[in-house]
């Protein structure tokens, strides 16, 4: 579990509640418990949010909660330093030994463009296969994305439509002094909890998929390069000052600490 999206979604909720203990003391709580807003504001969301997709989509999607509650654990130094070894293998026993070495890999998108390879796959159409995976990948994960954007949308719009429907039911009813504070609280409270939906829960897993996503992307494309520089029978310390210059640059020296650098 990544503890940093944990501490951020608790720390939001604790910043809401001091807030309204701080200038209402415990029993203020109860003030912004209000069902019908409730149920305005959430099942309204959700309705919109199974108009806009299929079921078998907003189920799926809904799934990125709990996967960006993970901490995947993308280590592109890893990664490099996986390819580099790979590439010492090659350069000192062939191709095909590589076969033996790709059953053995936890990555399954390192070990189809290593088998690609192996079978004696031209080079344009190994880059071809690979980038048509990663761009498709790249497509799924955004949509997984964007189910938490427009949740984050319709919140705050359903939050209004509440509004609406305090603030009418206000208006028609001034004459009875006893329904202007229920009605009222209908109305501050739907925008409140729309206003919640979107920035407290949606926006922040929104970004976090996000940047998995764009985590996850670089290391791709750091395999396809590996691979395609290793079939095209380059020098491992060529490929290894090439692969680093997907690193920032603190984080280049360590990749040569662990592998002693690339076979010269």
């Amino acid at each position: 579990m990544d503890i940093a999206t944990l501490i951020g979604l608790i720390l939001g909720a604790v910043m809401v509640v001091f807030g309204i203990i701080s200038s209402g003391g415990v029993a203020a709580l109860g003030n912004f418990y209000d069902l019908p807003s409730i149920i305005i504001t959430i099942g309204g969301s959700l309705s919109g949010l199974i108009g806009s997709y299929t079921l078998k989509e907003s189920i799926a999607y809904l799934k990125g909660f709990s996967y960006a509650m993970k901490d995947p654990k993308i280590d592109n130094g890893t990664t490099i330093s996986k390819i580099i070894e790979l590439s010492n293998v090659a350069r000192k026993e062939g191709l095909l030994a590589l076969e033996e070495v790709a059953q053995t890999l936890e990555d399954s998108f390192m070990q189809k463009g290593i088998l690609l390879i192996v079978d004696g796959t031209e080079p344009e159409l190994v880059r071809g296969i690979m980038e048509t995976e990663l761009i498709n990948m790249d497509e799924r994960h955004k949509a997984g994305a964007g189910f938490f954007d427009t949740w984050a949308t319709l919140g705050p719009a359903w939050g209004m439509i509440g509004t609406l429907v305090g603030l009418v039911n206000m208006l028609k009813k001034l004459d009875d002094a006893s329904s202007i504070g229920p009605n009222m609280a209908v109305a501050l409270l739907t925008t409140l909890y729309g206003s919640l939906i979107a920035n407290w829960l949606c926006t922040p897993i929104a970004n976090k998929l996000k940047n998995i996503n764009s985590k996850e992307y670089q290391m791709k494309e750091i395999v396809i390069e590996g691979l395609l520089s290793i079939q095209a029978g380059e020098n491992p310390r060529v490929i290894e000052e090439k692969l680093k210059s997907f690193l920032a640059p603190s984080e280049r020296k360590a990749i040569g600490a662990e592998e002693g650098g690339g076979e010269a």
